[in-house]
């Protein structure tokens, strides 16, 4: 008896989706149902319409590469964006099927955190980024590196953030993002 892919794909308990140079040429039910767009909106696209700006699609896509290229897979915690522009945390992981040109072919994976994490405040591209790495346990001198910024940066963002969550600390900050309080 052979095993039908195509079902394992298509009720796979992930979304999934098939990318050839950062655009979708394939995605289950379940990415359609995440984002609010059905399959015929998703395939060809690029994935910057799942991002909550252009910047931070180009951000992540340079942050990636090397990674791909490095290990043949990554993952985060990351704000993402539906159709009808509402703002979720979403864990993203993709493994690159070439990891000599990460982008060019690739599966990844989506699973809505929205349940467990809301997005309530409104936060800049960097500000999200910054509160992802937070979430990961990160110091500032570790978030400096990964975006590629001064831990004194961070620590700006970080105020800003605590000023906007009404953290007192944070472990305040980090438990109010988790809550989404």
């Amino acid at each position: 008896m052979g095993v039908d892919y195509r079902l394992a794909f298509e009720f796979a308990p992930v979304g999934l989706v098939l990318s050839r140079n950062r655009t979708m040429v394939d995605c289950n039910w379940l990415v359609c149902e995440m984002f609010g767009a059905s399959r015929e909106v998703l395939i060809g696209q690029s994935f910057q319409i799942l991002y909550p700006s252009a910047d931070e699609y180009e951000r992540l896509g340079a942050h990636m590469a090397p990674i791909l290229n490095a290990k043949g897979h990554y993952a985060d915690n990351r704000i993402m964006k539906r159709a009808n522009g509402e703002l979720f945390w979403c864990h993203v992981s993709g493994r690159a099927l070439n990891r000599e040109a990460p982008h060019e072919s690739g599966i990844w994976s989506f699973e809505d955190l929205s349940s467990q994490r809301t997005v309530k405040a409104e936060l800049t591209a960097r500000e999200r980024e910054v509160a992802a790495k937070l979430l990961e346990g990160l110091t500032s001198k570790e978030i400096g590196k990964a975006l590629e910024i001064s831990h004194r940066t961070v620590e700006i963002y970080r105020a800003r953030l605590m000023r906007k969550y009404n953290a007192s600390t944070a472990a305040d900050l980090v438990h109010k993002l988790v809550a989404g309080s």
